[in-house]
């Protein structure tokens, strides 16, 4: 970027995609501990509103009934969101037994219901059992997976039902925290892509008496956990008095890669698509990835070392 092009950005900041300009400010993850009834777009546009700009958004959707960690992507940090598409989620849920619903939770329409004798906890620690490791599990109706292009909950709302495809999901630990007939509390840390209103339904299906998730918090999505989450409230609060980007954590650090340092010389020269000298990472394992930060300590770019034993940028965050 030229000097003069450089110093209108910095001064009128980034015109956005409405025409205006778009506030200037850091790249970073804002952590949202998502309110009950709020869809994951709400929350993007809220942050937008929050912060002023329109680059925002989100690292897998969260359903509206469910409430905890919603990671955001602010500014530059869109970029990264691809680097972050296989993460463990753990969550705590509920499971109502005796019944099941058409959207597979408490917000839809019960479909049948369960006459006989309940299970007991016994039944419901043995049946959780089948559900730990690598499982299948058929995508409800009423979820963002696209099929010719259009969402099966756009489907599913127009009275539609559709064969779906079962997939693989990884279910890394599942477990009975409290039992209270009809509902049983459960822990669940799984792979990207479970679903855990399916557990629900399918947990009921093989005690034979139907069920349904009447509640869900999301307590990690890897690898941001609950603990850094802000309310909704403190996120109003803190655009109130113009503080937002104080709540957001720096791209480096939602980063799992090598952290490296460049001079002047080599962060201009990955900034404008170049490749630099490994370094130290020169007998590292081609395919090894960093965190490339430049002199004034701002994240500036992804590098990737390739086998010609080069660092070579896989993304370029704008200044």
């Amino acid at each position: 970027m030229g000097l003069k092009k450089r110093e209108r950005a910095k001064g009128m900041g980034r015109r956005n995609r409405r025409g205006g300009r778009e506030r200037p400010g850091p790249a970073g993850f804002l952590i949202v501990d998502k309110p009950k009834g709020q869809t994951s777009h709400d929350v993007v546009d809220a942050a937008r509103r929050w912060l002023g700009i329109r680059r925002v958004g989100h690292l897998g959707t969260l359903d509206p009934q469910a409430t905890g960690v919603l990671p955001l992507v602010i500014r530059g940090a869109t970029k990264l969101a691809p680097f972050f598409g296989s993460g463990r989620k753990s969550y705590v849920g509920t499971v109502r037994l005796g019944a099941v619903t058409d959207t597979l939770d408490g917000e839809g329409e019960i479909l049948k219901r369960y006459e006989g004798v309940l299970p007991d906890e016994a039944a419901v620690r043995d049946a959780l059992a089948n559900f730990v490791g690598e499982i299948e599990q058929i995508p409800p109706m009423f979820s963002a997976v696209k099929l010719d292009g259009v969402a099966l909950y756009k489907l599913a709302r127009q009275g539609e039902e559709v064969e779906r495809e079962a997939k693989k999901v990884v279910v890394h630990s599942l477990e009975l925290t409290r039992f209270d007939s009809p509902d049983a509390e459960i822990t669940v840390e799984c792979g990207s892509g479970t679903y855990v209103r399916t557990l629900a339904h399918d947990l009921g299906e093989v005690l034979g008496c139907g069920g349904y998730l009447s509640d869900l918090r999301r307590l990690q999505s890897q690898p941001f956990g609950i603990e850094v989450a802000h309310s909704f409230e403190a996120c109003e609060e803190a655009a109130r008095l113009g503080k937002m980007d104080d709540l957001l954590i720096p791209p480096e650090k939602g980063l799992e890669f090598p952290v490296i340092q460049l001079a002047a010389q080599g962060a201009e020269r990955v900034e404008n698509g170049g490749d630099i000298s490994p370094g130290t990472l020169e007998r590292s394992r081609p395919g090894t990835r960093v965190t490339a930060l430049g002199p004034e300590g701002r994240m500036i770019a992804i590098l990737e070392l390739r086998a010609d034993r080069r660092l070579w940028p896989l993304r370029v965050l704008p200044a």
